[in-house]
């Protein structure tokens, strides 16, 4: 059996990782730049974890109280 394409991300994982609504995150993957999700599932949609972390990283640069936790 092969390799699986890796952690997936499903929108509730996704809130809890920006610390946003479900109506916030809603708006934030109709952006161009927002990963395309990995898979449309009968009920929801997944995305690849790598996926939106490189977005995170690229586009949501740390809060100074991030900084301070990590220091």
């Amino acid at each position: 059996m092969g390799a699986g394409p890796g952690e997936l991300m499903g929108p509730w994982e996704i809130c809890q990782r920006l610390g946003v609504s479900r109506s916030r995150f809603q708006q934030i993957a109709l952006r161009p730049s927002f990963p395309k999700p990995y898979q449309q599932l009968k009920i929801t949609k997944v995305w690849l974890a790598a996926d939106v972390e490189a977005w995170i990283k690229e586009h949501r640069p740390p809060r100074p109280a991030d900084e301070e936790d990590q220091g």
